[in-house]
């Protein structure tokens, strides 16, 4: 049976996973989570922008943009087994 503990308790769990991210902190690991992502892995191949565009239905308020260059940074974290350290900093992700 799953008890309100228990999925506190995987929350808990995911949050932390998610939380290895670099950028992603308490706030966006919540929004990862509320968009279904429990773990890194669940990240890889996925598409930023949609991810964005879809915190901003769930939400229905405006994001700011650095949440998307987050995102682009956390599925480049999930998608590759060696990185470069320039590209694990969010802010390198900005719009050209």
């Amino acid at each position: 049976m799953v008890t309100r503990r228990t999925m506190l308790a995987g929350d808990a769990a995911a949050r932390s996973a998610l939380e290895e991210i670099p950028g992603v902190g308490p706030n966006l690991s919540r929004d990862l989570i509320d968009l279904g992502y429990t773990a890194v892995g669940d990240l890889r191949g996925e598409h930023p922008q949609a991810m964005y565009d879809s915190l901003i239905a769930l939400r229905g308020e405006p994001i700011d943009r650095c949440v998307l260059y987050v995102f682009r940074c956390a599925v480049y974290y999930a998608s590759h087994r060696r990185h470069d350290p320039e590209r694990l900093k969010w802010w390198n992700w900005k719009d050209a």
